[in-house]
């Protein structure tokens, strides 16, 4: 089957020399995006049903910039004022810079690790003292989990936000060959706008190995998956069966 169009689960790259617009140029294939899933913040009474008091904590952990922004939003909306005694660790150089967004950095207490939650293990049995807040999703990976179990420090759950299905009632998803997926919120996404969709002679590319698993779960087929050693991107991968295909 020819691959003549593409739907991207994802929000428009913002850079002109994005890989899949070269894609689409070099193959002569449409390729639109939009995201299937949106962050929705919880807020401060939710946040009080969980029996948070942000003024209870001396360390803050963030794995993403959505929890940054969350975080400081709910202290915002709840009129507490972080102190600038508070520790800061990050799961990565980027989300720490990030911070930037929000606090003075210079002077702070702030660590953060390579790139996955492992990599925090150290930076917890230099800092266990803390007494620490987990702003997280209302999805908490099980890394994340059993890190922080085993790490033997003192933490709390916090969901501030949720990842919830966006509206997708605009999309004829019939009119494409081939719809791109990078997480299992997407997959569910699909089935809940169109809970009568069926694959067909649909190709579906997946990123991710939990994606790969919710797709398969769904009952649907994979056809493209990455990242693997011979397309380690989404765009790769799809480039590489887009041109398989184009005879």
């Amino acid at each position: 089957m020819k691959i003549k169009s593409i739907l991207v689960s994802q929000p428009t790259p913002s850079a002109e020399s994005s890989p899949y617009l070269e894609i689409a140029k070099k193959e002569k294939i449409k390729i639109d995006f939009r995201p299937f899933i949106h962050v929705q913040g919880v807020d401060a009474k939710e946040l009080r049903t969980q029996k948070i008091d942000l003024s209870h904590y001396t360390g803050i952990i963030f794995t993403s910039k959505n929890a940054i922004d969350h975080y400081f939003r709910l202290a915002e909306e709840m009129r507490f004022a972080v102190p600038d005694s508070m520790r800061y660790i990050c799961q990565s150089e980027a989300i720490a810079n990030y911070l930037q967004k929000h606090i003075v950095y210079r002077k702070r207490k702030i660590s953060y690790g390579e790139k996955s939650m492992a990599d925090l293990a150290p930076l917890f049995k230099k800092h266990h003292d803390e007494k620490y807040l987990l702003p997280c999703s209302d999805v908490l990976t099980e890394e994340t989990a059993k890190v922080l179990n085993n790490s033997g420090i003192d933490w709390t759950k916090a969901v501030m936000y949720r990842t919830v299905a966006s509206d997708l009632s605009d999309i004829s998803i019939e009119e494409y060959d081939m719809l791109a997926f990078f997480s299992h919120q997407g997959i569910k996404s699909l089935f809940q706008n169109f809970p009568k969709f069926e694959q067909g002679d649909k190709k579906i590319a997946v990123f991710g190995v939990s994606t790969k698993q919710a797709a398969e779960e769904a009952g649907l087929r994979v056809d493209v998956m990455a990242p693997t050693k011979e397309t380690p991107s989404m765009t790769m991968a799809i480039e590489k069966y887009v041109r398989a295909n184009q005879k």
